[in-house]
C-alpha cells in the first residue's frame, strides 16, 4: 500500500515539475550537510518551490498531508518503498512532515544515515521548539511566503510604472497567494477556504482546542484589528476566556504563520518580551476577506503591506523589528547588530499639512532617542526630502512612494 501512494505522489510530483513556475527569492542550500527546512504559510508555494529548486537533481518524494502515510508506525517502510520507486536517492523531499508524529526522530536519523533532507511545513514549531530540541545546528531556514512584490515585479518582465502601480494595488487589496496573484482566482473566497483549513488543519486537529470555533473567532479578531497592540485583556473580554487561556489561542493562531507579531521596542529583552505586541497579517488579502474592506481603512492595509515586506526581510537578513511607544509613536524600528538603523512611518495619504507634521514629529523623537538618522515615511505616492525641526531638534526625513521604497527594500 505504501509503495502505491509513493507512485501515486511520484505522478503529481513530475506534473508539478513540469508546470510553469515564478522564480522566488529563496534558495535551497543541499551543500551545507544542514536539513533544508521550508517554512510558510499554507499555500504559499512551499511545495512547488521544493520541486523546482530540486528539478535537476535526483530525489525521492513523500507528501504527509495524505492520512494513508500519516497513519503508518513503521517509518522505514517508507523510506524502502522511496528507494525502490526512486532508486535511493540521496536527497528526500518530506513534504508538510508536521503532520507525521515524531517526525524530528525521524528526519534526524536520515540525515545522520548521509541523506540529504528537505522538508516542508505550516507550522512555526519546525523552527522552535520541536526542531530545536532535535535537529540543533543541524537545520538550514528556507522562508516561502506568498509572492512579494520584487517577486511579481522581476517575474513581469515589465519595467513601466503602470506594471509597478498594477502589482502595487493587487497585493494591496488581494495579497500575493499564488492562486490569486497569478491563477487570478476569487480571492475572499478562495482566501477564506485558506483561512478554514488553516485553522482546522494546523490547530483543531493538531492542538484540539476546547473550543474550536473561539480559536476562528479569535483569529477573527486579530485581523479585524490588524496594526493594533492585541491586549490579552481585551481578547479575555471579548471571549469570556481567561488572559491564560486567551494567550495560548493566540500561540495557536500565531503558529499558523498567518499571522505575525512585533513587540514594543526596548533595549531590555524582558520588557519585550512583556510589552503588548502588535499583530500583522502575513498577506493583505485576509484583510479584505475575512477583515475589514473599506477604502477609510487604505492607510491601515498599506501599513500592514509594508509591515509584511518588513518581516519577510528580517527573516532573510537576521534582523529585529519592533514598533516603538512613548509619547508619540512609530510604526517600525529595524534593528541589526543590537544597532537601530532605520525608523519608518507609514501614511498613505499626507496631503493633510497636520497628518504629515505628526509623521515627522513621531520620527524626530525616536531618533534621538533611538541615535537613529535614517528615517522614512513611506507613502502611496509622495517624494520628496524634508527638513523638520522639533524642539531644536532637526533631521532630515525622506517620503518614499510603497513601490520605490519595496524595491531597494
Amino acid at each position: 500500500m505504501i509503495q502505491d501512494v509513493i507512485n501515486q505522489q511520484k505522478s503529481e510530483r513530475d506534473r508539478l515539475i513540469s508546470a510553469d513556475y515564478i522564480p522566488r527569492d529563496s534558495r535551497l542550500n543541499l551543500r551545507s550537510g544542514l536539513i533544508n527546512v521550508i517554512i510558510g504559510p499554507r499555500r504559499a508555494g512551499k511545495s512547488f518551490f521544493a520541486l523546482h529548486s530540486l528539478a535537476d537533481e535526483k530525489f525521492g518524494y513523500a507528501n504527509f498531508d495524505d492520512e494513508k502515510l500519516v497513519g503508518i508506525e513503521n517509518y522505514d517502510e517508507i523510506t524502502e518503498a522511496i528507494d525502490r520507486i526512486y532508486a535511493s536517492p540521496e536527497i528526500i523531499l518530506f513534504d508538510e512532515i508536521q503532520n507525521l508524529p515524531k517526525w524530528e526522530l525521524f528526519v534526524n536519523r536520515l540525515q545522520r544515515q548521509g541523506r540529504k533532507i528537505v522538508i516542508t511545513g505550516s507550522n512555526s514549531n519546525l523552527l522552535s521548539g520541536e526542531l530545536a530540541t532535535h535537529l540543533t545546528g543541524r537545520n538550514y531556514p528556507v522562508y516561502i511566503f506568498p509572492f512579494s512584490y520584487n517577486e511579481l515585479f522581476s517575474a513581469s518582465g515589465q519595467d513601466t510604472e503602470m506594471k509597478r502601480r498594477e502589482i502595487y494595488h493587487n497585493l494591496l487589496e488581494n495579497g500575493g497567494y499564488p492562486e490569486v496573484a497569478v491563477r487570478r482566482s476569487d480571492s475572499k473566497e478562495y482566501l477564506r477556504m485558506i483561512f478554514r483549513d488553516t485553522i482546522y488543519k494546523e490547530i483543531v486537529a493538531r492542538y484540539k482546542p476546547r473550543d474550536p470555533v473561539m480559536v476562528s473567532k479569535i483569529a477573527e479578531m486579530l485581523i479585524t484589528g490588524i496594526g493594533s497592540a492585541a491586549s490579552l485583556r481585551t481578547v479575555s473580554d471579548t471571549t469570556g476566556y481567561n488572559e491564560r487561556t486567551a494567550s495560548k489561542y493566540i500561540s495557536y493562531i500565531i503558529n499558523t504563520i498567518i499571522f505575525f507579531q512585533l513587540p514594543r521596542f526596548s533595549y531590555k529583552v524582558k520588557e519585550q518580551h512583556k510589552s503588548v505586541k502588535k499583530i500583522y497579517a502575513i498577506d493583505n488579502g485576509f484583510i479584505n476577506s475575512i477583515g475589514f474592506n473599506s477604502t477609510a481603512n487604505r492607510g491601515r492595509k498599506l501599513e500592514n503591506l509594508v509591515a509584511s515586506e518588513l518581516y519577510k526581510r528580517s527573516l532573510k537578513k537576521g534582523e529585529m523589528l519592533h514598533y516603538w511607544k512613548k509619547e508619540y509613536e512609530c510604526d517600525f524600528v529595524v534593528q541589526s547588530g543590537g544597532k537601530v538603523t532605520e525608523i519608518i512611518q507609514v501614511s498613505a495619504d499626507v496631503s493633510n499639512p497636520k497628518t504629515l507634521n505628526r509623521e515627522m514629529r513621531a520620527l524626530t523623537v525616536a531618533s534621538s532617542e533611538l541615535n537613529c538618522d535614517n528615517l522614512t515615511i513611506v507613502t502611496e505616492g509622495e517624494k520628496s526630502v524634508r527638513q523638520f525641526e522639533w524642539y531644536g531638534k532637526k533631521k532630515e526625513i525622506y517620503l518614499v512612494p510603497f513601490v520605490e521604497w519595496v524595491e531597494s527594500c
